[in-house]
């Protein structure tokens, strides 16, 4: 069922749901944007729906809402230890785009099917989420999701369009519909992007040869004067999940603290040094081939279903202080892939007519 509801309806509306949700949406933060007098697009708490930011890409993605930047696993004493609990009796609302909703599925996998044992610091979070997507007709000139296949998803409690003057509403769960029951019926279809400015070609990697070949490519080698390796695009990377843990300790005296768990990144030169100082990738090109083919074939190759790990939302190319494109270093590695290919196949024909 949809429904047409006027901004100040939605307002009330908001209103009546936060008596039992925290709601989350992209919100404008102004003049916190990384490059100088630029505003900040990210995901926070929002009071009215003018809070909300639709019409602009959020320069984060919404993982941290269910995925924190900082969390506590366990708290510990000389003698004993505690595992933190969720304190808040709410659940979340989080307004999110197609390509973020499949971005959250690939998270899910990460953190609850990636072995015997479900996460349960992710899990206790994320099942308190709700979700009601934004349509997303249009994309951007970095966008790249119809490739990923990520533009389109039907996992969601309600889809919202926003008008100049309202809002149509889709409410798919009968939890959310009860809240717009006096609202004015209309005809509403969520609609996806169907063409991105921008294409990517993915790679056919279907033996361990051919792997191996792709390992030791000179195109990583570009990246070591390229990159900075400072990790913004795993920070506002949607599905990346790396993390470190630490232990704080409250004071010097004390052997009181607790345990945290805090994103890292995979681009970090430290994030891949092992206990005696050997590190595995010590160069970004290495770091970079790690990066790309997680993205673009082990995550795949690993689930066993047609998805890829990235979903295309371009984040991490408008955040790269060195302008690398995650999209065009795709391309050009399935240009790679295929040379690989045409190379062995000329072999295999020469060598048979011999």
């Amino acid at each position: 069922m949809g429904y047409y509801v006027s901004l100040e309806r939605m307002n009330k509306t908001i209103n009546e749901l936060k008596k039992e949700y925290k709601i989350y949406a992209p919100k404008r933060f102004e003049k916190r944007g990384w490059k100088p007098n630029t505003d900040l697009i990210r995901y926070g708490e929002i009071k009215s729906v003018s809070d909300i930011v639709y019409d602009i890409k959020s320069d984060f993605s919404p993982k941290e809402v269910f995925y924190p930047i900082s969390q506590t696993l366990l708290y510990f004493t000389e003698n004993n230890c505690s595992e933190s609990s969720t304190y808040d009796s709410k659940d979340i609302i989080l307004f999110a785009r197609p390509c973020d909703i499949n971005a959250i599925k690939r998270l899910d996998n990460i953190f609850l099917k990636n072995g015997n044992e479900e996460d349960n610091y992710y899990k206790r979070l994320r099942d308190k989420l709700k979700i009601f997507m934004i349509e997303c007709r249009e994309g951007w000139d970095n966008c790249f999701c119809v490739s990923m296949g990520s533009n389109q998803t039907d996992n969601y409690s309600a889809a919202v369009r926003f008008e100049d003057n309202g809002l149509l509403i889709e409410a798919k769960d009968d939890e959310f519909g009860k809240y717009f029951t006096k609202e004015t019926t209309r005809e509403f279809t969520p609609e996806f992007v169907q063409e991105n400015q921008k294409k990517v070609k993915l790679p056919k990697i279907n033996s361990m040869d051919l792997l191996k070949k792709i390992h030791d490519l000179e195109l990583w080698e570009s990246f070591n004067d390229k990159c900075l390796s400072c990790g913004g695009c795993n920070t506002v990377c949607g599905t990346c999940s790396c993390f470190d843990t630490t232990d704080i300790i409250y004071n010097e005296t004390s052997r009181d603290g607790e345990r945290r768990r805090v994103w890292s990144s995979c681009m970090l030169e430290g994030y891949s040094t092992m206990a005696g100082g050997h590190n595995v990738r010590k160069t970004a090109g290495q770091r970079m081939r790690f990066k790309i083919l997680h993205k673009v074939y082990d995550y795949n190759n690993r689930f066993g279903e047609s998805e890829h790990m990235c979903v295309g939302c371009g984040r991490c190319v408008n955040r790269c202080p060195q302008e690398i494109s995650f999209s065009d270093t795709i391309n050009c590695l399935s240009e790679e892939v295929e040379k690989i290919i045409r190379e062995k196949e000329t072999t295999r024909e020469e060598a048979n007519n011999e």
